[in-house]
C-alpha cells in the first residue's frame, strides 16, 4: 500500500472495510448536513482522545456537518490537578482540596470567556473541560454530550461527587464500556473508541521501512524483542513489564523495548521515565525510548517490528495502543483491566495477564509457540476491522446525532 495522503477521504477506507459500510455512514448523515458539532478536549497531542479526534473531525465534515475541534489550556497548576483526579476516576485514594477545586474552576472559567462553543451540539472530552457545562442557561438550543474515555466504575468519592455535579447537568453522557458507567439521570450511550488504519501510526510499512526506523533507535534485530507502547505512567506499569521481561529472559535470549513519550495534558510523565530508567539500570537488552508526541512512524515500525506487544495496564481507560498492535497482527499480551478484555478475548486474540510473574509465563508460552502468535494476530486483527476502525466511531457519533435530534426515540450504540 502506498503511502497515504496527510487526510484520508471517506472512499479510501473502502478497501479495508467494503462499500457497502460507506454508503450506509453517507446515508446516516444525509439529514444532518448543516448540524454543528464541536469538541472540547485538554490536548492536541499525546493520547488516544487527541488521535481520534484528529481523524474524526474532517471525515465529520466531509458528510456535511460543521464540525469543529476545540482545545481549553491551563497552567501546570491546572494539569497537576486534572491528573490526579484522573487517576482518581481510576479508584486512587486523592484528596479533593478547596485549593484544587478553585484552580479548576477559575482555568473553566477563563476558558468560557475565549473557546468557540457557537454549535447545535458541543461535546466534552473527560474532566478537564466538564465545568464548561456552567455556559449552558435556561433555554439553551445546544445539546451537551460528555464523553468519558477512563474507567469510572469505582471513582474517589469526593473527586467523583464534585465532577458528577456538573455532568448530570448535560444532555447525554457517552462511556467506553458498559462497566465504566455511573448511574446518571442523564441518557448514556456506549462507544467503543477506535484508530485510523491510513494514519502514519497505523498504515502498512515495507520491511525495509521497519528496519531503517530499528536502525535509527538502535535496537538490533539479533533477536526477539518485545515491546510496550504507552505513556510513562505509573497505571501502565512499566516497571512491571520490566520485572515479566526479566522472568521470561531466564529462559529466553531476548530484547524488551519500552517506547513512550508525555501529553502536555499529563505532567507525571518524567518522573516516572526516572523512575523506569532507575529500575533498568544498565541492561544492554532493555531500551527505554523516550519519543516526541509526533513519532507514529517510529511506533508503527516498532509494533510491526515486535515478536510480542504487551500492554500491562493495572488501570486502563480502554488502551488504543491495543488497538493498534492487533490491527498489526501481533500476539498480544495485556492486563485484564479497562477496556483491554473487550478487544484481547483471552484466547481468541490475544493473551490476558494479572501480574508481572503471569505476564512473563504468557510471554514465554507465545515465544515457543509460533504458530499461536500467527493465529491470534489474525484473529485480532479481523476483531479490530469489525468493531475498532474509525468508521465504526464515525457511525456511533452519527447515530448519537440522530438520537439528540429525536430524545423519543433513544438509540444505545456499541
Amino acid at each position: 500500500m502506498n503511502k497515504p495522503r496527510s487526510s484520508p477521504a471517506l472512499d479510501d477506507y473502502a478497501p479495508l472495510v467494503g462499500t457497502g459500510t460507506i454508503e450506509e455512514l453517507r446515508f446516516f448523515a444525509e439529514h444532518l448536513k448543516g448540524k454543528r458539532l464541536v469538541m472540547v478536549n485538554s490536548t492536541r497531542v499525546g493520547g488516544g482522545v487527541a488521535e481520534m479526534l484528529a481523524r474524526l473531525v474532517p471525515l465529520m465534515n466531509e458528510l456535511g456537518i460543521e464540525c469543529r475541534w476545540e482545545v481549553i489550556h491551563g497552567n501546570p497548576d491546572f494539569f497537576r490537578v486534572t491528573k490526579a483526579w484522573h487517576n482518581a476516576i481510576h479508584g486512587a485514594p486523592v484528596r479533593l482540596s478547596a485549593t484544587d477545586v478553585d484552580i479548576y474552576m477559575q482555568t473553566n472559567r477563563k476558558n468560557a470567556e475565549t473557546i468557540n462553543l457557537d454549535a447545535d451540539v458541543v461535546a466534552i472530552h473527560d474532566p478537564q473541560p466538564a465545568a464548561l457545562i456552567d455556559l449552558k442557561k435556561n433555554g439553551d438550543a445546544r445539546k451537551w454530550v460528555w464523553r468519558c474515555h477512563i474507567d469510572a466504575s469505582h471513582p474517589a468519592p469526593g473527586v467523583w461527587d464534585f465532577l458528577s455535579s456538573y455532568v448530570e447537568r448535560y444532555d447525554a453522557s457517552i462511556f467506553s464500556l458498559p462497566a465504566f458507567a455511573k448511574q446518571l439521570p442523564i441518557p448514556q450511550y456506549l462507544f467503543f473508541p477506535s484508530i485510523d488504519p491510513l494514519t502514519e501510526k497505523n498504515r502498512i510499512l515495507t520491511e525495509e521501512e521497519v528496519e531503517a526506523v530499528l536502525e535509527r533507535l538502535g535496537i538490533p534485530r539479533d533477536k526477539p524483542y518485545i515491546l510496550q507502547v504507552s505513556r510513562y505512567d505509573r497505571l501502565k506499569d512499566p516497571i512491571g513489564v520490566y520485572r515479566a521481561y526479566k522472568i521470561a529472559k531466564e529462559t529466553n535470549d531476548i530484547r524488551l523495548v519500552l517506547a513512550g513519550g508525555s501529553a502536555t495534558d499529563d505532567p507525571e510523565g518524567a518522573e516516572v521515565l526516572r523512575e523506569v530508567r532507575e529500575a533498568v539500570g544498565n541492561d544492554p537488552d532493555c531500551h527505554v525510548l523516550e519519543l516526541p508526541p509526533d513519532a507514529n512512524h517510529e511506533i508503527n515500525a516498532l509494533q510491526r517490528g515486535a515478536t510480542i506487544v504487551l500492554q500491562k495496564s493495572i488501570r486502563e481507560g480502554f488502551g488504543l495502543t491495543v488497538t493498534e498492535a492487533l490491527w498489526k497482527g501481533k500476539a498480544v499480551v495485556a492486563g485484564a483491566v479497562g477496556g483491554i478484555p473487550a478487544q484481547v478475548l483471552h484466547g481468541v486474540t490475544g493473551l490476558l495477564c494479572h501480574t508481572p510473574e503471569g505476564c512473563a509465563y504468557q510471554i514465554r508460552y507465545l515465544l515457543a509457540n509460533p504458530k499461536e502468535r500467527e493465529r491470534l494476530g489474525k484473529l485480532g486483527m479481523e476483531w479490530v476491522r469489525s468493531e475498532f476502525l474509525v468508521t465504526q466511531n464515525l457511525r456511533r457519533w452519527l447515530l448519537l446525532l440522530h438520537a439528540l435530534e429525536y430524545p423519543t426515540e433513544r438509540l444505545i450504540t456499541r
